[in-house]
């Protein structure tokens, strides 16, 4: 993944063979923990939604996600990517450890998609807040709840005012989107749900 520097990015990965990453809800937890730590630090989180098997973050770039570190031998990563694999491997041995297996938990590759206007086709404001609204949407689509704000691992219940989460930066969200948070309950039920 390489990325630019105050960009709007959609990432996201899933579980190997399209396996199940998170067995109880202390494993969304842990997760969650391991995003503030690992990620929140480098870049400002706008979304996120954790399903059984697999991830979704809407993140804001700055100087520090772009940052290279060292890398094994002569390479060098940026920061946020190096990071994103801090977070994947060591979630990944705590659920190996959890539940006495081997091997990879995650997909190799995680996926990020640029969401601003210089890469896309379309207004970057249409186009993040849909994005937002998709991934709030997924447990629903998915049939896991009958209403969005029955599925507790997601930022959803934090836009709604439902919950005081730390981890989004919901007014950033709104600065770069110029989206109002007073239809966001309608509007997300409106979106469709095809992917990003």
């Amino acid at each position: 993944m390489n990325f630019l520097p105050y960009e709007v990015y959609h990432i996201y990965n899933r579980g190997n063979n399209k396996q199940k990453v998170f067995f109880s809800d202390e494993n969304y937890l842990f997760f969650l923990k391991k995003i503030g730590t690992q990620i929140k630090p480098y870049c400002d989180i706008l979304c996120w939604c954790l399903m059984p098997n697999h991830f979704h973050l809407i993140i804001s770039t700055n100087e520090e996600s772009c940052k290279l570190r060292k890398a094994f031998g002569s390479t060098s990563i940026q920061e946020l990517s190096y990071r994103i694999g801090i977070l994947l491997s060591t979630y990944s041995q705590a659920i190996n450890n959890q539940n006495k297996s081997t091997g990879s938990l995650f997909q190799q590759k995680t996926k990020s998609k640029i969401l601003s206007i210089k890469q896309n086709l379309y207004s970057p404001d249409d186009y993040i807040v849909n994005c937002m609204h998709y991934c709030h949407k997924n447990p629903i689509e998915a049939g896991l709840v009958k209403k969005i704000e029955e599925w507790p691992y997601s930022s959803f219940l934090d836009y709604c005012g439902l919950r005081k989460g730390k981890l989004c930066n919901k007014d950033l969200m709104m600065e770069l989107s110029g989206y109002d948070l007073e239809n966001f309950y309608e509007d997300t039920y409106r979106v469709s749900g095809t992917g990003y």
